[in-house]
């Protein structure tokens, strides 16, 4: 444990960070999931995978996820949606 006071305070803005990316990450997923079961459903698959691609580049932006990472992520969704849709 920290001992230093400025010290204590980084592992708590730390957590909070934390705590905050893991949800941003979760909902990344949860938001490509969604995006490929209503394509297969045939629902309204473009405004899902629209959603999850903008929350994709957001959360790339933000630095929670890295800019690669966000254009592969999307790049998969797409080609999972073409496959889908052929």
């Amino acid at each position: 444990m920290a001992n230093i006071k400025s010290q204590k305070k980084r592992n708590i803005q730390n957590a909070k960070r934390a705590e905050r990316n893991k949800a941003v990450r979760s909902e990344l997923k949860t938001r490509v999931k969604a995006a490929v079961r209503t394509w297969s459903s045939g629902e309204d698959a473009d405004a899902a995978a629209k959603l999850a691609q903008q929350r994709l580049d957001k959360a790339a932006a933000k630095g929670i996820i890295h800019k690669n990472q966000a254009a592969r992520r999307k790049s998969r969704l797409m080609k999972k949606l073409a496959a889908e849709q052929s």
